[in-house]
């Protein structure tokens, strides 16, 4: 009887909001405008960060059918891992 592999398991960064906050600010260090930055999540991350009781609520906007966090434009779902993209 063969053994079926184990699916790789893929480590937790941390909290999204955690994760992406430094992320954001490190791009915008790097001169980098939030105007210019998406935020392409997965929907597990999108969750987890609508979720988060540690997280301000001024961090998060929902205007004119945009989700921001920390002013940087969210993309919800059609990824397979979470990304900050810069625009660049």
């Amino acid at each position: 009887m063969k053994h079926m592999a184990r699916p790789a398991t893929v480590a937790r960064r941390g909290p999204p909001a955690a994760v992406f906050r430094k992320e954001i600010e490190a791009a915008e260090a790097d001169g980098v405008h939030r105007n210019d930055m998406t935020l392409r999540l997965t929907l597990s991350d999108v969750t987890a960060l609508k979720r988060d009781r540690d997280l301000p609520v001024a961090d998060i906007s929902f205007t004119g059918g945009v989700m921001r966090f920390l002013g940087v434009k969210v993309e919800q779902g059609g990824v397979a891992e979470s990304a900050l993209d810069r625009g660049t």
